[in-house]
């Protein structure tokens, strides 16, 4: 992390500011290994490959940490040559696509597809992902001057409230513990007027849920540990490609593939075939091994939506599932470009201060 980054980081534990407790190795302007402190609440936390870290190396997201290692590159839209996450993020925030002098949080990084697009807005990023794929962010992001990359538990999230222009959570509420929970902490961070974007899953009926195979296999899958499951899927998906192509030449062709657990996006999203059997290891294994699936009802988002007391919701359908937007009532307090350099300096000046 950077060092004029630590005014973005506050106790997960008392929500108060943090200072260095040291700086073991510093490479170009990036703490690489340290740690920070909450001296009140007497907690020191390490800062290891250049990502402060909230939670233990080893928890319920480790296959999602294994995926976005291994596949650091796959989604990333400058590897494939295709715009298909900066659509899709525009698409379902319909924010602008500039959002100079304002703070914005994204919860759950992943290996960083949304990351490398909403740095491209003149804004101050803060990403925090639950696993280890931040370390696949900082490797193709973290060179990124307004980017700060952390890991954390959505449930106890290591920034100061209502400190936060705009919050975004894709792909990530489904796979936690409580997913209503982990909806109600995202209103927490923003600030009064801010905008709130999610998605998350989409339940059906009871009798088209029970059509939909993974939720078959995933009570034996999700029991298998990533490192073993993931070879298994790999060989099975690669085995199996071939005969996709085959598949497409009947009626309901791709939906048998999905049927027989091949996640086969071929005629779908404009890719190469070597890149579209990636994307279909990737996505197969990210049905099977994650501890949690659970989706939701549009109108039970609507609700939670209401419970928060957010304004302007609008609730339809994503290409993710379902997605969600709303503000937080009140004034809108996004800090300008020049407030930004002003706590970075101050930052910098306390930092001095401490060492």
């Amino acid at each position: 992390m950077r060092h004029a980054h630590i005014g973005l980081l506050a106790c997960p534990e008392c929500h108060g500011p943090l200072s260095w407790s040291r700086q073991d190795r510093v490479e170009n302007g990036h703490v690489m290994e340290g740690a920070l402190e909450c001296r009140p609440c007497r907690q020191e936390y390490p800062i290891r490959l250049g990502v402060p870290r909230f939670v233990p190396a080893d928890n319920y997201a480790s296959g999602f940490g294994l995926q976005w290692n291994r596949h650091a590159h796959t989604q990333l839209d400058s590897f494939t040559g295709v715009p298909l996450t900066e659509e899709r993020f525009f698409k379902d925030t319909k924010w602008p696509r500039r959002m100079a002098g304002e703070t914005i949080l994204e919860v759950g990084c992943g290996a960083g597809r949304f990351t490398e697009v909403m740095v491209k807005t003149g804004g101050v990023l803060v990403s925090l992902d639950y696993s280890r794929a931040v370390e696949a962010n900082f490797r193709s992001n973290g060179h990124q001057p307004d980017l700060l990359i952390v890991q954390g538990d959505i449930y106890r999230m290591p920034f100061a409230l209502e400190s936060f222009d705009r919050v975004f959570c894709f792909g990530v509420l489904q796979h936690t513990p409580a997913v209503h929970r982990s909806f109600q902490q995202l209103p927490n961070y923003l600030r009064p007027g801010g905008q709130l974007a999610i998605d998350v899953y989409r339940r059906f009926g009871w009798l088209k849920q029970m059509t939909i195979t993974k939720y078959w296999a995933r009570p034996f899958t999700r029991r298998i540990k990533p490192e073993i499951l993931y070879p298994w899927v790999e060989r099975y998906v690669r085995s199996m490609w071939p005969l996709t192509r085959w598949f497409h030449f009947f009626p309901y062709g791709r939906n048998l593939c999905w049927k027989l657990l091949i996640a086969d996006y071929q005629g779908l999203i404009p890719l190469p075939p070597q890149l579209l059997r990636e994307w279909a290891v990737l996505d197969t294994f990210d049905m099977l091994s994650p501890a949690y699936d659970d989706p939701q009802t549009p109108e039970t988002i609507q609700r939670w939506f209401e419970e928060a007391g957010l304004s302007e919701i609008d609730i339809g359908s994503a290409i993710n599932g379902i997605g969600g937007r709303a503000r937080k009532p009140g004034s809108v307090t996004a800090r300008t470009g020049a407030e930004k350099v002003e706590r970075i300096e101050q930052n910098q000046v306390q930092m001095s201060s401490r060492m």
